[in-house]
């Protein structure tokens, strides 16, 4: 189905609204606005279990050099998004988990983003509807 200028930009204000979101999330830190963080943090909070660092690393999907993804890695360990902790299967990994608090933001930040989906997809409706009866 193709849809017509105003259902676009109503999406492209929606990603603006949900951009806006995730930077409150940071208290407006826009190092922290990148598809690595992004790419980090969702694939931690979707396993929902640690993770090891080497698939963390692998997470971040336009980053190729692992030295380069460790970067973000170190930098999220540091500003306390991400905690590292020793692998007890294995002494040569370290495995990674979302901060507690992290998790609840992310939380947070998901349901925001929804709501902001749904009302989104209303007000397409609404607007195809009246459209419709044009």
């Amino acid at each position: 189905m193709a849809h017509g200028h105003r259902a676009r930009r109503a999406y492209l204000e929606m990603i603006d609204r949900v951009t806006g979101r995730w930077l409150e999330l940071f208290a407006g830190n826009t190092e922290l606005y990148s598809t690595a963080y992004w790419d980090l943090l969702t694939a931690l909070w979707s396993a929902d279990a640690p993770v090891r660092k080497t698939d963390a690393l692998a997470a971040i999907k336009g980053i190729k050099s692992a030295h380069t993804a460790g970067k973000y890695v170190d930098a999220a360990i540091r500003l306390g998004l991400v905690v590292e902790t020793e692998n007890p299967a294995d002494a040569r990994s370290k495995l990674l988990r979302l901060a507690p608090d992290m998790r609840e933001h992310l939380d947070r930040f998901f349901d925001q983003a929804l709501d902001e989906v749904e009302a989104t997809a209303q007000r397409v409706a609404r607007q195809r509807a009246a459209e419709d009866r044009r």
